[in-house]
């Protein structure tokens, strides 16, 4: 992303202090993942796209209105927890009950956090990888990142230019992964035949928010997507893009990626730290996941394929909870008119 010029400004130091101090850690970690750009796969090599090489909706996949919603967290410690999404992060208390909190920006819920009373899941177990909060404009981003730097130093674990988007990398007091990022145009994504390419080039954090720190900001975010841990990815693609409907719109080595609508993914399947990882064995982590559809009608499309495919679902108000092959809940839901 190219910029006029413009003065320079200077970063606070305690945070050149902080992204200095973690930087090997965070390479050596396997935090940043790199995409092989074009690579035909099973789900996709027949599909429909346009003239762009963006793969269009069609019957039998998903809406191409989906959006991601709230994510749901089982914590064994909500105090800790609550206080590094809310001083850290930057998110605000929407709702506060004794056991539970609903966390968001502005009117916007991202994140429910809920006390659990099971242990924490171990690395290799299948499960969230990381939550993804999207912000709207880069300089809402910048201000995330440096109050995250800053209040909790520790738990920064990289950053990268995945050229479709510009992302940091966090993990709260239990482990679960958190990305903030910020897209950049879609007129400047790259697709080929239904596959879009994405990277992993460097992204200095210090010079992003001295570049951006001080622009105008919205202040706002939604989560853009989802990282999962699972035991495999041939059974996660029948799972999520067969059944489910998303369309498989790249893939790295170990992971898989899943769109509706054109996006660069809304949710992602990875066996990079969980491979041959049986059903997992504590809801502490990942509570549930909600995919955000336009209709109950197409809840209901895809209600049918789940049981076409003969998985188990329950029915709730507006949408059905449905488990992958791992125990990892999904939430599929009509929004709101």
């Amino acid at each position: 992303m190219t910029r006029t010029s413009r003065p320079a400004r200077r970063a606070p130091n305690l945070l050149l202090i902080v992204i200095a101090a973690v930087a090997l850690i965070a390479v050596a970690g396997g935090v940043i993942w790199a995409v092989v750009a074009g690579r035909d796969t099973a789900s996709g090599a027949d599909r429909t796209v346009d003239a762009a090489g963006v793969p269009v909706e069609r019957a039998d996949g998903m809406p191409a209105e989906t959006e991601l919603g709230i994510t749901e967290l089982k914590v064994q410690n909500l105090e800790n927890v609550q206080a590094y999404y809310e001083n850290a992060i930057g998110l605000a208390v929407i709702d506060q009950q004794s056991d539970a909190v609903t966390l968001g920006l502005g009117d916007v819920p991202l994140m429910r956090l809920e006390q659990s009373a099971e242990p924490l899941p171990e690395v290799g177990d299948a499960g969230l990888y990381h939550t993804a909060i999207l912000f709207a404009d880069e300089a809402s981003l910048a201000q995330a990142v440096l109050q995250t730097a800053q209040l909790a130093p520790g738990s920064y674990q990289g950053s990268a230019d995945h050229l479709v988007s510009q992302a940091f990398y966090f993990g709260d007091p239990e482990g679960n992964g958190v990305e903030l990022y910020v897209d950049r145009p879609r007129e400047d994504w790259q697709w080929n035949n239904g596959q879009v390419e994405m990277g992993s080039e460097p992204l200095d954090p210090n010079a992003f928010i001295e570049e951006h720190l001080g622009d105008d900001a919205a202040g706002t975010a939604v989560i853009g997507h989802i990282h999962l841990k699972v035991g495999n990815l041939d059974d996660a693609r029948a799972f999520y893009a067969d059944t489910l409907g998303f369309d498989v719109v790249s893939e790295a080595e170990g992971a898989l990626f899943y769109s509706a609508g054109g996006y660069h993914h809304h949710l992602a399947t990875n066996v990079w730290q969980s491979a041959g990882a049986g059903p997992r064995s504590t809801e502490v982590g990942l509570g549930s996941l909600t995919v955000a559809l336009p209709s109950e009608t197409d809840v209901d499309k895809v209600s049918a394929r789940v049981a076409a495919a003969g998985i188990d679902h329950e029915v709730v108000e507006r949408g059905i909870v449905v488990e992958d092959p791992w125990g990892n809940k999904i939430r599929l839901v009509a929004r709101a008119q």
